[in-house]
């Protein structure tokens, strides 16, 4: 009698090794996606929302001189708009590099859950070995007898 334990890899865990974490950067391909993430990148920036602040107090002036309708009009269409958009933008860029961070911690804490996984299934082969030791001179001293 001997105990047979055959540890079997997962593809799962050799490719994701590979690929590593994904990253909000890794998600732009081609032409296209090189002339978004530019767009995004300079209208996600403070610098943009402080360009588009001065563009809307420009026509802060003709809203004041007509009254509460107009007023309204130029907050809700031209400052929230414009300044809000960009605003937005850098608190979602600071949220996406903030998931990305996550997300590399995350991986790094797989492979070290998977490392113990592991070491603990090279410590069990090693005790299977024992055990198999003792069981083969268990037998062997009862056929003996």
């Amino acid at each position: 009698m001997s105990i047979a334990y055959q540890r079997v890899s997962i593809p799962h865990v050799t490719a994701r090794k590979k690929q590593g974490p994904p990253k909000t950067a890794d998600e732009h391909v081609g032409t296209n996606g090189r002339i978004a993430l530019l767009l995004t990148t300079v209208v996600g920036s403070m610098w943009c929302a402080y360009a588009f602040a001065v563009l809307a107090l420009v026509a802060l002036p003709s809203a004041l001189g007509g009254g509460l309708l107009p007023l309204i009009q130029w907050v809700s269409q031209t400052f929230i708009q414009l300044v809000m958009l960009s605003v937005i933008m850098v608190g979602q860029n600071i949220l996406g590099k903030a998931a990305d961070k996550r997300a590399d911690m995350t991986y790094k804490d797989a492979e070290a859950i998977l490392q113990e996984a592991e070491q603990i299934q090279a410590h069990l082969q090693a005790q299977d070995a024992a055990i198999n030791t003792l069981l083969d001179r268990v037998e062997a001293k009862l056929a003996g007898n």
